[in-house]
């Protein structure tokens, strides 16, 4: 049956939804965090290395993942990411001792959240469109904005209210419940419903020849297996800058509500700077998704580095200058800026190596990427436990933030294929 409208707008909507409660009843860890801590007075890096050990799992598991989608698409990854999640959220509250909280958010809501999060989407939403690929990218993206203003306040209000357990409990149900149906929906690509990226007619015999976007055409005429890319430059810039790009993510991510409370911020304050860091991210990814068609993602990608960099600056500042002025810069730098990262995380990649394997490299580039997503929050609960603040863990933080960015410009997707916009520079 043909719909009135692309069918790729059913795909970033069933995204939309998924990444509203996927991404979000991950996040949430970090609401969890003081009260888990306030139960059973374990280290923070301890705790924290729950939250990191998920991404450790995400890591192992991510070039599988790669794999599955290439054999057997969205779907069946989408559902077996519903499963891992909800089940880890359900037996969490069954946590008594550091290795169950392991188990649970880190094993099993880890290897769910990479088929339903950021990494496991870009594996084939790039497949549905070419000219509009970041503000599409962007706008299914945006949900985690809606989620992160509707779910996070209410996961605390049942925080407490009846206990960080009954929050678990039902979000569990709420990823199995509101998930597993509409990604029945997915499809891995257009071609498969007899349609084209962008919803665009099959040209006709008359019509004259479309403007190629490949500027590197050598490159582009190889076909590209995982082997082969790993022996390329480009794949290790961009494991690096993927590295980086995390690492400063879920560092401040992970204990910025923590650190918040600890400098003399009340709770209300705290959570309402998590919601709103998602929020500010909805126009930040759509605007800048659909910049980075016009300008190239590695502008973009440079914009997300350096809103992290002043995120950390901001809250460095913080622990002199009990200031609102500079939450509101944090919030916004880390929102507006920081999460255009993910308008682009899918695109650098298909843009350098784009082809049938693409899954699978992009899989195995995302275990640089989870890596990073491993070290920030450890590393930065770890140094604070040792230094006794987060002075240290920011800095490093800043220098991340430079390097990754670094990184994507010698990674360079503008050198193989150029975006829409620059179409006419080439």
């Amino acid at each position: 049956m043909r719909l009135p409208f692309f069918y790729g707008w059913v795909i970033i909507a069933v995204t939309f939804v998924t990444m509203a409660i996927g991404v979000n009843a991950r996040t949430a860890f970090s609401l969890l965090f003081p009260p888990i801590l306030g139960e059973f007075g374990w280290d923070r890096g301890v705790t924290a290395g729950a939250f990191s050990f998920g991404f450790v799992v995400s890591a192992a598991s991510s070039p599988l993942i790669g794999r599955l989608m290439d054999r057997l698409g969205p779907r069946s990854v989408m559902e077996l990411g519903v499963a891992l999640m909800a089940g880890g959220l359900l037996l969490a509250p069954l946590t008594t001792q550091p290795w169950h909280l392991y188990l649970t958010i880190g094993v099993l809501v880890g290897a769910g959240s990479i088929c339903l999060g950021y990494s496991g989407q870009s594996l084939y939403l790039p497949n549905w469109f070419n000219r509009r690929r970041g503000l599409a990218i962007g706008l299914a993206f945006a949900g985690v904005g809606i989620g992160s203003m509707t779910l996070l306040p209410w996961v605390q209000l049942m925080i407490e209210q009846t206990g960080w357990r009954t929050a678990c409990t039902a979000m569990g149900l709420l990823v199995l419940i509101a998930l597993a149906p509409i990604n029945l929906l997915v499809r891995k690509r257009p071609e498969d419903l007899g349609l084209r990226p962008d919803g665009d007619a099959a040209p006709s015999a008359s019509a004259s020849k479309p403007v190629s976007n490949v500027v590197d055409h050598e490159w582009a005429s190889i076909d590209w297996t995982l082997a082969r890319a790993v022996c390329t430059a480009r794949f290790w810039w961009l494991a690096i800058g993927y590295f980086g790009g995390l690492y400063v993510w879920y560092a401040v991510q992970v204990h910025q509500t923590k650190y918040l409370l600890d400098i003399g911020f009340s709770p209300k304050v705290a959570v309402w700077s998590l919601g709103a860091v998602s929020l500010l991210g909805i126009p930040g990814q759509i605007f800048l998704g659909h910049l980075s068609d016009r300008v190239g993602r590695e502008w973009i990608w440079t914009i997300g580095c350096a809103g992290f960099a002043i995120c950390f600056a901001a809250l460095t500042a913080l622990s002199e200058i009990h200031s609102l002025a500079l939450i509101y810069l944090m919030v916004f730098t880390q929102g507006a800026l920081g999460y255009g990262l993910t308008s682009v995380l899918g695109p650098i990649v298909v843009e350098i190596f784009q082809g049938k394997h693409y899954g699978s490299i992009f899989g195995t580039v995302t275990v640089a990427a989870l890596a990073g997503g491993a070290a920030g929050p450890f590393v930065t609960g770890v140094l604070h436990d040792v230094t006794g603040n987060y002075t240290l863990a920011f800095a490093i933080g800043i220098a991340v933030s430079g390097l990754s960015a670094l990184a994507i410009w010698f990674a360079s997707p503008r050198k193989v294929r150029a975006v829409a916009g620059r179409l006419h520079f080439e």
